[in-house]
């Protein structure tokens, strides 16, 4: 019997160390799992004006643009983001889609539904909403567009709502729940979305 208490008592050890070791392992898929869809904050929001777009490098693989099996009955050009997942998907036909990494809306800042692109800008100023002076006072009012820019190098703005699908000057966010709602990709990959969506364009937006 002593026997099999210590083994017992070597096996709780052993786990006890394994969930340690989880614990302080933050990568974008274990964050996943273990925040399941409440999308807590997974990093600090960089301050507007830091340009850290050179950390384009570091994006983990699963976050880069690629062309993915997507079977799905939308048409070709509709732009549909799953929160859950931290993917944007342009689909391509009813098999495949072309899948970006996106960082999307922090706690209390999620949201799901159908718009369409209603208007598009490369290289936009940022002027954040009152909502969000209200709560960041400390933000700049206005600011002109450019590589620190928040807004990165292009927008699609979603209908008549303040969010956008747009660049970022933190590509270290991708992946992440950090934002207020609007959805952000790494500057070459907002760009090639840009270039290949019309104004009209249907986005449908997965909260689940």
């Amino acid at each position: 019997m002593a026997r099999i208490v210590s083994l017992t008592g070597a096996a709780l050890a052993a786990a006890a160390l394994i969930a340690m070791a989880l614990s302080v392992l933050t990568p974008p898929a274990l964050a996943q799992q273990s925040f399941g869809r409440n999308y807590p904050i997974t990093m600090q929001e960089p301050d507007p004006g830091i340009d850290d777009t050179g950390r384009d490098v570091e994006l983990p693989p699963e976050y880069r643009r690629t062309p993915v099996f997507f079977r799905s009955d939308y048409p070709p050009g509709t732009i549909i983001v799953n929160t859950a997942d931290r993917f944007l998907y342009l689909v391509q036909n009813n098999q495949t889609a072309l899948r970006y990494g996106v960082g999307v809306g922090r706690d209390g800042f999620q949201w799901g539904g159908t718009h369409k692109i209603s208007r598009k800008a490369e290289w936009p100023d940022w002027t954040p909403p009152p909502e969000m002076i209200e709560r960041q006072p400390y933000l700049p009012r206005f600011m002109a567009g450019g590589p620190g820019n928040p807004m990165g190098a292009a927008a699609l703005y979603i209908g008549s709502t303040v969010y956008r699908i747009h660049g970022t000057n933190a590509p270290q966010t991708i992946g992440q729940a950090v934002s207020s709602g609007c959805f952000r990709l790494v500057n070459e990959d907002i760009q090639d979305l840009y270039s290949r969506v019309p104004v009209g364009t249907k986005v449908i937006v997965q909260h689940q």
